[in-house]
């Protein structure tokens, strides 16, 4: 960790393969013993050093064959290619969590528990989330192609509505849930359906959440 400082401020929509409660919020091992997830973010107001970060977006390709905390995991980190040198770099390390406390935020938690990541890809995003409804939209020409949605009871049809309220965590004080459905391709390919969702608002800093 370095002394240089940052926060972002913005969304998230992120899908994984477990079922819609995924175990790993409750210190659970995933629904099928490994994790895929794959997730854009949207920074609404942030810096790194100097380096200012409005609006910029990111995303990420996860897959690890055990649990998350066991390891040898590998990534595709994927950059708003309308970012400027200096944007990309702090970006890189922010998602890389080389300028965080240890274990202060999933960038740097996630990062740790890889044991190959794959040269950044620097692209279009289009992504859309509103987290109160339970949508997102996330398209990254030849990656990503996702898309998120409320949860339906199976009996009446009407959405269903909960969210996830982790103390001490290190990626958001709530989240939406909702599912998801996800192909990548590319290095890491995936095909999720109809499997977890999280919809949240970001916060964070080289020390982890910010308190509202």
């Amino acid at each position: 960790m370095t002394d240089t400082k940052w926060a972002i401020h913005g969304r998230e929509f992120a899908n994984c393969n477990c079922s819609y409660g995924c175990p790993c919020q409750f210190n659970a091992l995933p629904t099928y013993g490994n994790c895929s997830a794959v997730v854009g973010v949207e920074i609404d107001k942030g810096y790194h050093g100097d380096t200012k970060l409005d609006g910029l977006r990111l995303a990420g390709i996860f897959r690890y064959p055990g649990a998350i905390h066991e390891g040898n995991g590998e990534a595709v980190p994927i950059v708003d290619k309308r970012a400027n040198q200096a944007q990309r770099n702090a970006l890189l390390r922010i998602m890389s969590g080389q300028d965080t406390k240890p274990g202060a935020t999933m960038f740097q938690v996630f990062s740790s528990m890889l044991s190959k990541a794959y040269d950044p890809v620097f692209a279009d995003i289009e992504f859309a989330v509103d987290i109160a409804k339970r949508r997102a939209r996330l398209k990254v020409p030849d990656y990503i192609d996702q898309r998120g949605e409320p949860i339906v009871n199976s009996v009446t049809g009407a959405e269903h509505r909960i969210r996830i309220e982790p103390e001490g965590g290190f990626e958001f004080t709530s989240a939406e849930i909702g599912r998801g459905w996800t192909k990548t391709f590319g290095p890491i390919e995936l095909s999720l359906a109809d499997s977890y969702g999280q919809f949240a608002e970001l916060h964070l800093s080289q020390d982890g959440i910010i308190p509202a």
